[in-house]
């Protein structure tokens, strides 16, 4: 009874469209950001290590290597201040979570075994 109800307060603020990425993926999050009286869109981009929760309560991590330093921010996936998510290389991973991204030092912190998809060759 009280999920029920707490799913019908919830559901006019889940935003349309931000299902699109998944743990592995390499994306870009556009943020609105407010500096006094001034607003503008920052990016952040990195790789998606964490989905948590659900409903207007899920989050997604996405970790990057800024300046030699790995950096992670965590984002509510409905929220009103991410403009948009934009996946920039999809992935295959066999993990839900991949914290163990975290002790990888240089470029083996940003391999993640990526989806291409291949045509056939056909025979003439």
């Amino acid at each position: 009874m009280n999920e029920q109800l707490l799913n019908e307060i919830t559901s006019e603020y889940l935003q349309e469209g931000r299902d699109a990425f998944k743990v592995g993926d390499g994306v870009k999050v556009y943020v609105r950001v407010r500096e006094g009286d001034k607003e503008r869109i920052q990016l952040f981009a990195g790789i998606v290590i964490a989905r948590k929760g659900s409903g207007v309560h899920e989050t997604f991590t996405v970790r990057r290597i800024a300046s030699g330093v790995g950096v992670e921010r965590v984002f509510p996936v409905h929220s009103p201040l991410i403009e948009k998510v934009e996946v920039d290389r999809e992935s295959i991973t066999m993990r839900s979570r991949m914290y163990y991204l975290r002790d990888r030092i240089g470029k083996e912190a940003t391999k993640v075994k990526e989806k291409r998809i291949f045509e056939k060759k056909r025979k003439s």
